[in-house]
C-alpha cells in the first residue's frame, strides 16, 4: 500500500525510495516467538521490543502481576499480543511503531463504578505536546504529587486523571523532557507543553576528533541548535552573524550563489598577512561550509581556544568549525519533506540625482551656466529623451524583487544491521538583474541552481564492528551576463543620468561619445551570457571496532578514508555589438543624426572556456579510550594519525600541479574526578611541505583544567538557586600554515628573474640592469604562524531556567610572514625578503545566555550572545615614524591585512575667506570658501601628511551580538531574532560621493544625498553652515584635491541593529492528521533582514565603505511547509 501511495510523488522521491529499499527490508518485522509455562507480561513486552521496531507505553500497576500460563505462540506482534493479553484486563492500541496498553472497557466501567463511592472526586483532562515540534507526546506520565494516583497519555497525547478533594499538584514528565508541576486549583482542563531537557540532550558535545561529556568539557566550544537557524539563501555562512558567541560574520552581498558567501571569523582576526578563516570539517573531513545543506546537519560546533583546537596543529590557529551530518536510527522509515517559496528584494538601493538636478550641480561646480534653464526643463519634462535623457540607471537595470524556491526530502530509518539517512534537495534563486525578454533565446540575468544529494549508512557487521559509508554530491549551475558583473555595477554607479538613453528610440544601441567606456544596459543584456558549473563529489568510508572484549573495556579503533573530487567549468558566449552616440536631430525630419558608430562590433557570440579540477584524499586512523573507574574516575585518551593529499588536476603551473601533502599525529588525555575536577592535555604534531626540510613539523600542546563547583557537597544549599557552576582555564599553542604569499609553490626557495634594475651603495642609486638575477631570496627558516592562546571561562545555570556561558580570551600571534620593511635599498636586493617577523595581540570576551519559562500555556525561550575582540599590531618591521601617533604599531587591523584607516581631522567647511586666512595652510592645492578645513595635529602651521592620524575603526566590527525570543502556544509558534554590530566605520569614497573629479562628465553620477546637503553658492548662510558635503569642484580645479582626502568628514558610524529573522508557524492539530498518513504538517511564513536600524542611510551599512556599489544584501520573505510521514 505504501508503494502505491508514493507513486504520485515526484520522480526524485521514487528514486530515493528505490535506493532505500534494501535497508527498509533490513528493518522489516520478523515473526515473534514466545514460549513458557509461566511468562510475565513484562517478559512478553521485552521480547517484542527486542525483536521488532515497536515501543510499548503502559502504566506499571496495570502490567505488574500479569502472568500468562503455558504460553506457546509464534506469529506477528498482533497475534502474540492477542494470546498474551487473553484473560487479562488489558487491551492494546497500535499506532505507527508505538503500542499502548490500556484497561479494557469492562475494567474502565468497574473503575468508574468504584469511583462513584469516592467523595469530592474531580476529573482532570488535558493534552501534552512536545515543545520541539508541537506534536502530542505518547506515554507521558501524569501523577498527583505525593500519591499513587497517576496515568499516561494516549496516542493523541490526551490524558484523564481523577483526583480527590481540592488543591493538589500534578506532575508531568517524559523521557528527555523537563518535568513540570502545576497547581490544580479549580482547573478542569490542563494542557502542557514539555520542553527538551538540555541537561540530558546536551550530555555529549562534539570536540576535535571525538565526543566528550558536556559537563567535563573544559575547552571553549560553542554549539548551534540547527532547528533555530533560518537560512533563506544557499549559504550557511550568511546567517552565522549573531548566532554564536565568538563568531564574527559579515554579509557584504546578496548575489545568488557562491558570491553571497559571508566573511566569517572566529574571535576576529589575529594575522594581517596569513589566512584568518577557520578550518571547516564536515564529518571530520576538510570541506567547504556552504556546500552542506542545513537540513542534513545534526550538530554544529565551533572550537575557539587552544585546548579545543590544538589537535589540529598547523591548521587550528584560526579556530575550527565541526559539522556532523545526520544518521539513521532504528525504526520504520521516517520521511521529512520541506517546500519553500521566497520573494527577495534589496534592503537598500543607492539613490542618485536625476538629470535636472545633475545639471544644476554641474553649473554650481563649473561656476557658470553651462546648462541653460531650457536644457534643464527638457531634462525634467522628458520632451526629448534621446538628446536630453533622464535615466535612473539603477531602476533601468534592476528589478525590485526576485524569487527563490527550495525543496528538501529526506528518509531515515533502519534495523539492527543497517541504519540509513538519505536526502535530496533542490534550490533555485533568481536575481534582480533585468533582461530583454524574448529578444534573445537566452536569459542573461543571474540565475543560480543547486542540487544536493546525501546518503549516510551505518552497517553493524558484528556486535562490535560498525561500517560507515557517507556519500554526497553537490551540483551547482549559475547563469550570468557575458560582461563582468563588477563592470556592470561599476558603470551603473558611475554613468551620468543625462549621458545617453538606455537605447535610442530608433532601436540603435546607445554608447558613450567615445569608445572608452560602456553603457551599463548593454553590458547587462547585450553582452551575451555565461554558464558556470560546479560539481563536488564527496565520499567517506569508516570502520569502527569496539576492542572492549579483545583488549580492554572502553577502547575503540577507527579508520576512515575519504575521496573528494571537485571540478568547475565556465562557458562564456560573449558579444560586442555595434553602438552609437547621437549627434543631434535633422531640423527638417526630426530624425536622429547618428553618424558613424562609436564602436563597430558583431552580434555573433564568441566562445571561450575555463576549467579547474582538484582531488583530495584523506586517511585517518585512531584509537579512543573512555572509561569510568569506581564510578568516580573518568579517564579518556586519543591517539590519531592522519594524511592528506591534494592534487590540482588542471593547473598549468608545473609546480602547483604537483601534489600538496600534509600529515601529522594528534593526542588527547582527559581525566575527571567525580565529574567535579577535570584536567585535559591535547597535542598536535603536524607537518606541511610548504616549508623547508627540517622545518616542516611542529609540536602544538595545550592544557586545560575545570572545576564544577556545583558538584561540591558544601555547595548543596545553593543548588536550588545556582544549580550548575563551572570554572575553566586553558592555555596552549596552535599553528597556521596558510601564511600568505601563495603565488609561490615553495616559499622557502629562491627565484630567478630577468630584466628590471637593482641598486646598491650609500644612496641605493648605484647598480644597473641584468638579464638574470636573484628575485626572492632563499629562506630555509620559513615556518608557520604560532598562536599562543589563553582562555578563562565560567558556566552557570540559575533556577534551572537561565544558562550563561562567558569566556575571556587572549591570543598572541607570532611568526607572521611579512616582507622586510626595515631593509634599506642599499642592501642590493631586487626584492625585499619575506621573513616570519610580524606579531599581533588579540583579546576580548564572548558569552551566551539562554532562558526558558512557561507562562500559562505559552512556553517562552530567550537567547542572546555577544562577542567583542580588539586586536593590535605588535611588530610589522616598519621603520619608526617621525611622529608616534602615525605608527601602525599598537593600532588595530581588519580583514585582508588592512590597517586602521589614517586620515585628517576635519573641523568643518570654510565659511569665509577670513577664516581661510587665519587658518594653517593646507597643502593639497588651491582651496576656497566651502572647502574642507583640517586640523593641524603637529602644530607646525601647515596641514600635510604629518597631520594624518588613525580614524575610527577597521573594516571588521569589533563587536557583534544577537538576541531573540521564541514563543509557543498550542499549535502556534513565533520566533524573533535580532542581530547587530558595533565598533566599525564606513568611509565613503568614489565618484558618486566626489562628483566631477574624474574629468569624464558621462561617468559622473551623483549620490542623491548630496543634492540638498552640499555647500552651494546659491544657499543661504544658514544652509551652508549646516552643509555636510564640501563645495563641488571640477577635476584639477580648486578644492578637488583638498576635498578628496580621507578624513572624519568621510567617516561614518557603521553600527547597526537588524531584525535578522521573524518566523510564525502553525502546526495542524493531530485530530485532523489522524485521518491521513501525515504525522505532522507545519505551515510557516518567515522574513529575513526585515528591518535595519542605523544612522547610516546611504546604503545598507553591512556593505561597508566606498560608494555602495555591488549587489546589495537582500530582504527575504518566505512561505513554506514542513511535513513528516
Amino acid at each position: 500500500m505504501k508503494i502505491l501511495c508514493l507513486r504520485g510523488w515526484h520522480w526524485r522521491s521514487i528514486l530515493l525510495l528505490l535506493l532505500l529499499y534494501p535497508t527498509m527490508v533490513c528493518a522489516s518485522q520478523e515473526k515473534i516467538t514466545v514460549k513458557g509455562q509461566s511468562v510475565t507480561l513484562r517478559q512478553v513486552i521485552r521480547i517484542i521490543e527486542k525483536n521488532s521496531d515497536y515501543t510499548f507505553f503502559f502504566k506499571a500497576n496495570d502490567v505488574d502481576g500479569q502472568v500468562a500460563k503455558n504460553l506457546n505462540c509464534e506469529g506477528t506482534v498482533q497475534e502474540v499480543l492477542d494470546v498474551a493479553l487473553k484473560g487479562t484486563s488489558l487491551k492494546y492500541v497500535i499506532k505507527n511503531n508505538q503500542i499502548l496498553l490500556v484497561p479494557s472497557k469492562t475494567e474502565e466501567k468497574k473503575t468508574e463504578s468504584q469511583s462513584t463511592q469516592q467523595k469530592k472526586q474531580r476529573v482532570i483532562t488535558g493534552t501534552i505536546i512536545s515543545g520541539e515540534d508541537n506534536q502530542p507526546i505518547i506515554g507521558a506520565n501524569v501523577w498527583l504529587k505525593n500519591s499513587a494516583i497517576g496515568t499516561i497519555t494516549d496516542m493523541d497525547g490526551k490524558y484523564t486523571i481523577k483526583v480527590e478533594g481540592l488543591g493538589g499538584v500534578l506532575t508531568f514528565s517524559y523521557i528527555g523532557m523537563k518535568p513540570q508541576e502545576v497547581l490544580i486549583n479549580d482547573q478542569r482542563n490542563i494542557n502542557i507543553t514539555l520542553m527538551p531537557d538540555t541537561e540530558v540532550l546536551d550530555e555529549v558535545v562534539v570536540v576535535g576528533y571525538g565526543n566528550q561529556k558536556k559537563e567535563s568539557v573544559v575547552g571553549a566550544i560553542s554549539t548551534l541548535d540547527m532547528t533555530k537557524l533560518k537560512v533563506p539563501g544557499s549559504s550557511i555562512s550568511n546567517v552565522l552573524a549573531g548566532q554564536l558567541a565568538g563568531v564574527v560574520a559579515i554579509s557584504r552581498s546578496g548575489e545568488p550563489g557562491k558570491a553571497s558567501a559571508a566573511e566569517f571569523f572566529i574571535r576576529g582576526v589575529s594575522s594581517f598577512k596569513g589566512s584568518a578563516t577557520p578550518l571547516v570539517l564536515v564529518d571530520g573531513i576538510e570541506r567547504e561550509l556552504d556546500l552542506v545543506d542545513t537540513d542534513d546537519i545534526a550538530s554544529f560546533s565551533i572550537l575557539k581556544d587552544a585546548s579545543a583546537s590544538a589537535v589540529y596543529g598547523v591548521r587550528g590557529a584560526n579556530g575550527v568549525i565541526i559539522i556532523t551530518t545526520k544518521k539513521g536510527s532504528e525504526g520504520r522509515p521516517k520521511i521529512n519533506a520541506r517546500a519553500e517559496f521566497g520573494v527577495t528584494s534589496p534592503t537598500k538601493m543607492v539613490d542618485f540625482v536625476n538629470s535636472a538636478q545633475w545639471a544644476e550641480l554641474y553649473n554650481e561646480a563649473k561656476g557658470m551656466e553651462y546648462y541653460t534653464p531650457d536644457d534643464i526643463r527638457k531634462y525634467r519634462d522628458g520632451s526629448d529623451p534621446d538628446l536630453f535623457p533622464n535615466v535612473n540607471w539603477a531602476d533601468e537595470l534592476y528589478r525590485n524583487t526576485a524569487t527563490n524556491q527550495r525543496v528538501n526530502l529526506s528518509i531515515s530509518g533502519g534495523g539492527d544491521i543497517c541504519k540509513y539517512y538519505v536526502s535530496g534537495s533542490f534550490y533555485n534563486e533568481g536575481s534582480i538583474f533585468k533582461n530583454v525578454q524574448d529578444k534573445y533565446d537566452y536569459n542573461s540575468s543571474i540565475n543560480y541552481n543547486k542540487f544536493n544529494f546525501r546518503a549516510n549508512m551505518d552497517f553493524s557487521l558484528t556486535r562490535s564492528t560498525v561500517l560507515n559509508i557517507n556519500l554526497a554530491n553537490i551540483y551547482e549551475k549559475a547563469f550570468a551576463p557575458g560582461a563582468k558583473k563588477n563592470d556592470i555595477w561599476g558603470y551603473t554607479f558611475s554613468t551620468s543620468p543625462n549621458a545617453f538613453p538606455v537605447e535610442y528610440s530608433n532601436g540603435k544601441l546607445s554608447s558613450p561619445s567615445a569608445n572608452s567606456g560602456n553603457n551599463p544596459w548593454n553590458l547587462l543584456v547585450h553582452s551575451g551570457y555565461q554558464e558556470q558549473f560546479w560539481n563536488s563529489a564527496q565520499s567517506l568510508i569508516g570502520l569502527t571496532q569496539d576492542l572492549g572484549d579483545l583488549v580492554t573495556k572502553g577502547l575503540t579503533a577507527n579508520v576512515k578514508f575519504s575521496w573528494d573530487a571537485f571540478n568547475t567549468s565556465t562557458q562564456k558566449r560573449t558579444k560586442n555589438p555595434t553602438r552609437y552616440h547621437a549627434q543631434g536631430r535633422d531640423p527638417e525630419t526630426g530624425e536622429l543624426i547618428m553618424g558613424s558608430p562609436v564602436a563597430t562590433g558583431s552580434d555573433e557570440l564568441a566562445y571561450s572556456r575555463e576549467s579547474e579540477a582538484k582531488m583530495t584524499t584523506y586517511l585517518e586512523a585512531s584509537l579512543n579510550y573512555n572509561r569510568v573507574f569506581a564510578q568516580k574516575h573518568r579517564v579518556g585518551a586519543l591517539f590519531l594519525y592522519n594524511h592528506k593529499l591534494l592534487r590540482k588536476l588542471q593547473d598549468s603551473d608545473k609546480f602547483k600541479s604537483l601534489p600538496y601533502k600534509n600529515q601529522g599525529i594528534a593526542g588527547r588525555v582527559t581525566y575527571a574526578f567525580k565529574d567535579t575536577y577535570m584536567g585535559e592535555f591535547n597535542m598536535g604534531y603536524n607537518g606541511s611541505e610548504n616549508f623547508a626540510p627540517g622545518h616542516r613539523f611542529g609540536f602544538f600542546p595545550a592544557v586545560a583544567v575545570g572545576w564544577v563547583v556545583s558538584n561540591e557537597s558544601w555547595f548543596e544549599p545553593a543548588v536550588k538557586v545556582v544549580d550548575f557552576l563551572k570554572f575553566k582555564f586553558s592555555h596552549g599553542l596552535v599553528g597556521n600554515d596558510q601564511i600568505g604569499n601563495d603565488s609561490r609553490r615553495w616559499i622557502y626557495e629562491p627565484t630567478i628573474v630577468s630584466g628590471a634594475s637593482w641598486g646598491y651603495g650609500a644612496t641605493g642609486n648605484n647598480g644597473g640592469t641584468s638579464s638574470l638575477r636573484i628575485g626572492e631570496v632563499e629562506n630555509l627558516n620559513v615556518s608557520w604562524e604560532e598562536a599562543r592562546k589563553t582562555n578563562v571561562g565560567v558556566e552557570f545555570s540559575l533556577f534551572g531556567k537561565l544558562k550563561v556561558q562567558a569566556d575571556y580570551f587572549y591570543e598572541k600571534r607570532t611568526g607572521i610572514f611579512i616582507q622586510r620593511e626595515g631593509l634599506p635599498d642599499i642592501a642590493g636586493v631586487s626584492s625585499k625578503p619575506y621573513v616570519n617577523l610580524g606579531s599581533t595581540l588579540n583579546r576580548g570576551f564572548d558569552g551566551s545566555m539562554e532562558y526558558a519559562q512557561q507562562v500559562g500555556q505559552v512556553f517562552l525561550t530567550a537567547r542572546a550572545n555577544f562577542t567583542y575582540n580588539r586586536n593590535k599590531v605588535l611588530d610589522n618591521d616598519q621603520p619608526a615614524k617621525e611622529y608616534a601617533y602615525q605608527e601602525y604599531i599598537g593600532k588595530p587591523f581588519g580583514k585582508g591585512g588592512s590597517y586602521q584607516p589614517f586620515g585628517y581631522v576635519a573641523l568643518g567647511l570654510f565659511q569665509s575667506q577670513e577664516e581661510i586666512d587665519e587658518s594653517p595652510v593646507q597643502t593639497f592645492g588651491e582651496y576656497r570658501v566651502g572647502d574642507v578645513k583640517y586640523q593641524d595635529i603637529n602644530g607646525d602651521g601647515k596641514i600635510d601628511t604629518y597631520d594624518r592620524v588613525a580614524l575610527g575603526y577597521t573594516n571588521l566590527p569589533e563587536m557583534i551580538y544577537g538576541f531573540g525570543v521564541t514563543a509557543q502556544w498550542k499549535d502556534w509558534d513565533i520566533n524573533v531574532f535580532f542581530q547587530g554590530v558595533g565598533h566599525t566605520s564606513i568611509f565613503t569614497s568614489g565618484g558618486t560621493m566626489r562628483p566631477f573629479t574624474s574629468g569624464n562628465l558621462e561617468r559622473s553620477a551623483i549620490n542623491a544625498d548630496l543634492y540638498d546637503k552640499v555647500w552651494k553658492t546659491t544657499n543661504t548662510p544658514e544652509q551652508n553652515a549646516n552643509a555636510i558635503y564640501p563645495r563641488l569642484s571640477m577635476q584639477n580645479g580648486p578644492g578637488s584635491s583638498n576635498n578628496n582626502q580621507t578624513s572624519t568628514l568621510t567617516m561614518n558610524n557603521g553600527r547597526f541593529l537588524r531584525l535578522k529573522n521573524f518566523e510564525m508557524g502553525y502546526t495542524l492539530p493531530k485530530s485532523i492528521l489522524n485521518r491521513t498518513f501525515i504525522k505532522s504538517l507545519r505551515f510557516y511564513v518567515s522574513g529575513n533582514n526585515l528591518l535595519t536600524f542605523s544612522k547610516f542611510k546611504l546604503w545598507d551599512p553591512e556593505k561597508g565603505g566606498g560608494d555602495g556599489s555591488g549587489y546589495p544584501p537582500l530582504r527575504v520573505v518566505s512561505f513554506g511547509l514542513n511535513a513528516n510521514f
